[in-house]
């Protein structure tokens, strides 16, 4: 009989925290990967009880009409739903903030029109799993309004939010390689209204691009997703990397985080991002701490 009632009060206490997560308000998602980039497995995030993901773009031989119709069918048995499809590409790199600026998004020359294809077709993948938001890293943007680059990242991302439009569906760019500012003036000069913010705090903090929870508030409704994801200083901001640690040891404070989210009236998922699939087991222990984490702060503040 003591068994049956620690059976039964565990599973009380099972359901009580898979629905914390399924809140309206502050879902609880992961950023995770089928095939391909740096998130959970799927069967890991339906193990950590959440039922919201970041899906990192699959690979391209895999984005095909046959294999959304398994995704989705698998989804379905996971009852996991994905918010948004993150775009990545063939010979992206973050070793260091230099090999980002060489190697990360359209900003570079060598496979901006490649990537820009890619990136439409990522789209229409994304509309095949019945996803309406996609999701990326720009690159660096120029900070000077007269430099070519500058011009012809407005015209591809215009000519991209256009595509999606036609697929019913928004552009999502994540913050973290240039200052809030230059951040507002892209957005600003775009003049596109499906064009909107994924937010990650501890970016800004890795590159060494400003405080997170100012650029959170001037951002204000142009945010329409997150990131969890934390990180310390580097000793040279904008030079070398931060580095990226579990969520509430870094620099980040998610107690004013949440707080601010709740005051420019975000209400989207808190998805969660650890960035080390090469230790799965360390992954998955630090995703469920970032859980309990978020669990209480969302109480806090809801």
């Amino acid at each position: 009989m003591l068994s049956l009632a620690y059976a039964t009060c565990f599973q009380a206490l099972r359901e009580t925290r898979e629905q914390l997560l399924m809140d309206t308000k502050w879902p609880i998602g992961v950023f995770a990967s089928i095939d391909a980039g740096l998130g959970v497995r799927l069967e890991v995030a339906r193990e950590l009880g959440v039922h919201t993901v970041h899906l990192h773009t699959p690979h391209a031989p895999s984005r095909t009409p046959q294999r959304a119709a398994e995704f989705n069918q698998r989804l379905a048995d996971l009852g996991i739903k994905i918010t948004c499809v993150f775009a990545g590409f063939e010979g992206e790199s973050y070793a260091d903030i230099p090999t980002v600026q060489r190697t990360v998004g359209l900003m570079p020359r060598a496979t901006r029109a490649a990537r820009t294809v890619e990136l439409k077709e990522i789209a229409d993948f994304a509309r095949q799993l019945g996803v309406d938001v996609v999701g990326m890293h720009l690159g660096f943007v120029p900070h000077e309004k007269t430099d070519p680059d500058y011009r012809d990242l407005l015209d591809i991302t215009r000519a991209v939010c256009d595509h999606c439009r036609g697929n019913g569906q928004a552009m999502h760019l994540e913050t973290g390689q240039e200052p809030v500012d230059v951040l507002v003036q892209f957005l600003d000069d775009v003049e596109r209204d499906n064009l909107f913010v994924n937010f990650d705090p501890a970016n800004m903090i890795l590159y060494g691009a400003g405080e997170p929870i100012p650029a959170l508030e001037k951002l204000g409704a142009r945010v329409h997703s997150i990131h969890c994801k934390d990180a310390t200083w580097s000793d040279k901001p904008g030079e070398t990397w931060g580095c990226e640690v579990p969520l509430g040891d870094g620099d980040v404070n998610f107690d004013s985080f949440v707080k601010t989210l709740n005051k420019i009236g975000y209400t989207g998922p808190l998805t969660i991002e650890r960035e080390i699939p090469q230790e799965p087991e360390r992954q998955k222990a630090e995703i469920g701490r970032a859980i309990d984490l978020l669990q209480r702060l969302k109480q806090k503040y809801k």
